[in-house]
């Protein structure tokens, strides 16, 4: 049978009341820096009612994993790969190593050059960070329209960093063609709604890559978001995290027997706080709060847009985190001249990161479950007929491609432009929306050394290249409290190989070189600003 016919049958047999849909529009929301309880509907106190309504509507997922990087996070997401066999095994620098080139290879094809032979109009908007300083461009991967930045880091037009390019051409961020005073974040999806207008105008089918950079430092937002959340944080981290964990247990997001990870030891007990620094706490998590609400806010204006066009019901719409919550500025935080403004410099840090990634473990960087745990929420009223349902199934960024070359009845490429394309890693969400299961061998992760593979409910995880591995059953504890690695050393060994013969295949192996000392404190340096 088909494709096609296949993707005709399931859908009328998930939806009797419904006619099978044309090909659906897709849009894929990527958000930068949000831990895995950041959101009303997976557990936080920040209010996101349009996201929070769209996982009412649709299906949301319990199990849904990121590479735990941004740069990896968005070469995997575009590719349906591993980010190291798309040429992103790190971030933008090419280390000299086929898995390390810092840019997507010509042995890949993007979601964006799959869909468009398929008859769509592809459009992206926000934050690209896959090798446009080495040449890789929206424009040149299959984008039809874009408004992009290169990599990110901006919020305000006035922000040294900002950059802006427009359908390929580099403009002027007081250009006549934007908004006057704009804010990145309802930027990126004024453009996206567009492109959605001129996909329209051609009476296609559209797929829109839209990937904000909030909440992704230097936090900025205006002055009166923030003032909505001062105060809500003096109760402090701990108190936070315990409030989150509770709900997530009533929801029934997390099982009740999972213990919460400990607070990390360079977190301090809020006591021990003073009231000076609870104070500049309260007003660096307020910051966070305002900029995950105002991102919430754009996602509603995005779904008002699709209403008023009537295209909503037959969207496909995706939604997801590059990583956990950031650590990065330590446990102190950083809090640099006035958030409301462009210029300033305000990181979180690992104390209230410590909150974000509840009940988790670690951070972004790290392949323990608060670096690699998102949120994926899965919309699409004719396609999904759950409404408010979780989804326990794993999955992975490598599913998306699949995803939208099962619903957009497009086929994958053994080659493209003339050269072979590495066959895509992932798995259809489609059988996992009817609640199904995904059928799977396993599922691999490295960065920076930092290593895991899952297979079942079984994981295996280190954390840097010259630690022990752990084991965890994630069934009865994916906190990652307790390490089996010592009752099961066969099972290490199994799990071990496997991940050893995956690093070799997918392009982790060889490593890069490694970096000196010197040049090492550059790295983190380099580090902190993306």
């Amino acid at each position: 049978m088909k494709p096609a016919s296949v993707l005709l049958s399931l859908l009328l047999s998930l939806q009797p009341s419904f006619a099978a849909p044309q090909q659906p529009n897709i849009v894929v929301i990527l958000v930068d820096d949000m831990g895995f309880s950041d959101l009303g509907c997976y557990g936080s106190e920040i209010p996101t009612p349009n996201l929070d309504a769209l996982g009412a509507g649709g299906v949301k997922f319990t199990q849904f994993y990121n590479t735990g990087r941004c740069c990896p996070t968005r070469a995997s997401l575009l590719t349906g790969l591993y980010p190291h066999q798309a040429g992103v095994g790190h971030m933008t620098e090419d280390k000299g190593v086929p898995g390390y080139q810092g840019r997507l290879n010509d042995s890949c094809v993007t979601i964006a050059e799959v869909l468009k032979p398929a008859g769509y109009f592809t459009a992206m908007s926000g934050k690209w960070h896959v090798g446009q300083n080495l040449g890789v461009t929206p424009w040149g991967r299959g984008f039809d329209r874009s408004l992009n930045a290169a990599a990110g880091g901006f919020y305000f037009p006035e922000s040294p960093k900002a950059k802006l390019f427009l359908n390929g051409e580099e403009i002027a961020n007081e250009d006549a063609r934007l908004p006057k005073n704009w804010y990145s974040t309802d930027l990126w999806t004024t453009f996206g709604l567009k492109f959605i207008d001129e996909a329209l105008a051609e009476k296609k089918p559209f797929y829109l890559h839209l990937c904000h950079n909030a909440p992704h430092f230097p936090l900025q937002v205006p002055a009166e978001e923030i003032a909505k959340f001062r105060g809500r944080y003096k109760t402090g981290w701990g108190a936070v995290r315990d409030a989150r964990y509770a709900r997530q247990q009533k929801m029934g997001l997390i099982d009740q027997n999972w213990p919460k990870a400990p607070r990390p030891k360079e977190v301090q007990p809020w006591v021990n706080v003073s009231a000076e620094e609870k104070d500049r706490f309260d007003h660096l998590m307020a910051t966070y709060a305002a900029t995950v609400h105002r991102m919430d806010k754009a996602v509603g204006d995005l779904v008002s847009g699709l209403k008023d066009r009537g295209v909503f019901e037959n969207t496909l719409i995706l939604f997801m985190s590059d990583n956990g919550g950031n650590a990065e500025a330590g446990p102190m935080g950083k809090t640099d001249g006035d958030p409301s403004t462009a210029g300033s410099s305000w990181f979180c840090g690992m104390s209230w990161a410590f909150a974000e990634n509840t009940p988790f473990r670690l951070f972004k960087h790290y392949n323990h479950e608060g670096g690699i745990a998102t949120p994926l929420i899965a919309h699409w009223p004719q396609g999904i007929t759950a409404k408010g349902e979780w989804r326990t199934q794993p999955g992975h960024l490598v599913d998306i491609m699949a995803t939208c070359v099962e619903v957009g009845q497009a086929s994958y490429p053994a080659a493209f432009k003339g050269k072979p394309v590495t066959p895509m890693e992932g798995k259809s969400l489609i059988p996992a929306f009817a609640n199904h299961p995904i059928e799977r061998s396993a599922l691999y992760w490295e960065h920076e050394g930092n290593a895991a593979v899952r297979v079942g409910d079984l994981k295996l995880v280190r954390q840097g290249r010259e630690s022990a591995w752990e084991l965890y059953d994630l069934k009865t504890d994916r906190t990652e409290q307790q390490n089996l690695a010592a009752a099961q050393p066969e099972k290490v060994a199994e799990l071990a190989a496997n991940w050893d013969a995956w690093a070799v295949r997918a392009e982790v192996k060889p490593y890069p070189a490694r970096e000196g000392k010197k040049k090492g404190r550059g790295k983190k340096k380099a580090a902190a600003k993306n």
